[in-house]
């Protein structure tokens, strides 16, 4: 396994778990969509850190490159979660917890890709 997959796992799976520690602490507070909604927010500064200075150290972009590109990025990835997630919660009945766990696979595959070679081109 290369050192940036390595990286790259490591730093989803902190920026995931981020995401659903928050999403578990305000999801009974506010609908779930909006806990989703605020993991994401919280996780992404998790991730924009990690990915820069674990995943991707090497990248030929500016912070400030990196930075706009990854939040166009993880934007992306927010978007199809949240789809993937609305539908498993309100369609398909899924407990709110799968339901995250579900969406938040669904969109790293897809983040993976628009990181490795567009907001951290190498």
């Amino acid at each position: 396994m290369r050192a940036s997959t390595f990286w790259f796992l490591a730093v989803g799976a902190t920026a995931a778990l981020t995401h659903m520690v928050v999403f578990a602490l305000t999801q009974g507070h506010m609908w779930p969509e909006l806990a989703n909604a605020l993991g994401f927010c919280v996780a992404f500064f998790v991730s924009f850190a990690g990915h820069r200075l674990l995943s991707f150290k090497d990248a030929a972009t500016s912070v400030a490159t990196s930075l706009g590109r990854f939040a166009v990025t993880a934007l992306a990835g927010f978007a199809s979660n949240e789809v993937v997630f609305m539908l498993l919660l309100r369609t398909l009945d899924w407990p709110a917890f799968l339901a995250l766990f579900a969406a938040l696979v669904f969109a790293a595959g897809q983040t993976f890709v628009l990181s490795r070679f567009w907001a951290f081109r190498r």
